[in-house]
């Protein structure tokens, strides 16, 4: 039985300050897959999440920063469309706040638009602009729509990426109250959407929830360079209704793709 993946990008984390205020993470930790995973710079949003969604890397999909100048995306399909076009049945859904990653008519997408699908409805895609409105509002919406979807379309491969954490340190920085605030937040709304799953998850239909961020922060806030702070991330995987994945701890960015395609081969 192929699993049902759901993909939940957190801009922007500091992996050991979300460990201090998000026990859902923490429980996705100790109970699924793990390992530290290092971003190759520049450690901005534009790049790290090209080279997530597409597993390839710079040279390839040519993002090198958030303006999206020059870039390849159209030659370098995401993870959901690759999975479509693996499987011609497979129903696909994203959302997002940050509009490069999934509006047509941004700076990317890095999602592709795929409007064939969209009108058939096998591919859902949700925008909204926290650039914006802030980020407080999208990823609210962006939370409630994902949980909608999950329980009642259940779609094969999602992708559901919420920035409230970044924004944050970029504004007040990486050790205070509003950025730990930011991430507990986050963690209500990955609470909420596990539960949906746990609710659905069997071995009849099984699910595989996959957590990642796209760069670290330093303490004052900010990225794009090469400290080790910036490059910091993870990649945490918990499967419901089946066992925890069984991949190699060496885990780099444009391998997380492939290895979700895999799991649905």
């Amino acid at each position: 039985m192929k699993s049902k993946i759901l993909l939940l990008g957190i801009d922007g984390i500091n992996l050991y300050t979300a460990l201090e205020v998000s026990p859902v993470l923490a429980k996705v930790k100790a109970e699924g897959f793990f390992t530290t995973m290092t971003i190759d710079p520049p450690t901005w949003s534009g790049p790290s999440w090209s080279t997530i969604l597409t597993g390839t890397t710079i040279d390839s999909h040519a993002v090198i920063d958030n303006s999206f100048t020059g870039h390849k995306l159209l030659h370098n399909s995401d993870l959901l469309s690759r999975a479509y076009y693996q499987d011609q049945s497979t129903t696909t859904f994203a959302a997002a706040g940050w509009p490069p990653l999934v509006d047509p008519s941004g700076l990317g997408p890095i999602i592709h638009e795929r409007r064939e699908q969209a009108k058939a409805l096998r591919h859902r895609v949700i925008v909204r602009d926290g650039e914006t409105y802030g980020y407080t509002v999208a990823d609210a919406e962006i939370a409630a729509a994902a949980l909608y979807a999950i329980t009642h379309h259940a779609p094969d491969i999602s992708f559901v990426y919420f920035c409230g954490a970044d924004e944050a340190a970029h504004a007040c920085g990486a050790l205070g109250d509003e950025y730990k605030g930011a991430i507990a937040r986050i963690d209500t709304y990955v609470d909420n959407l596990l539960t949906a799953v746990q609710a659905r998850a069997s071995a009849d239909e099984p699910w595989l929830v996959v957590i990642t961020t796209d760069h670290g922060h330093i303490d004052e806030g900010g990225h794009g360079g090469d400290s080790p702070q910036e490059r910091a991330s993870f990649v945490m995987a918990q499967g419901f209704g089946r066992s925890n994945p069984a991949w190699a701890t060496d885990v780099q960015a444009h391998d997380l793709t492939p290895l979700l395609l895999a799991e649905r081969a």
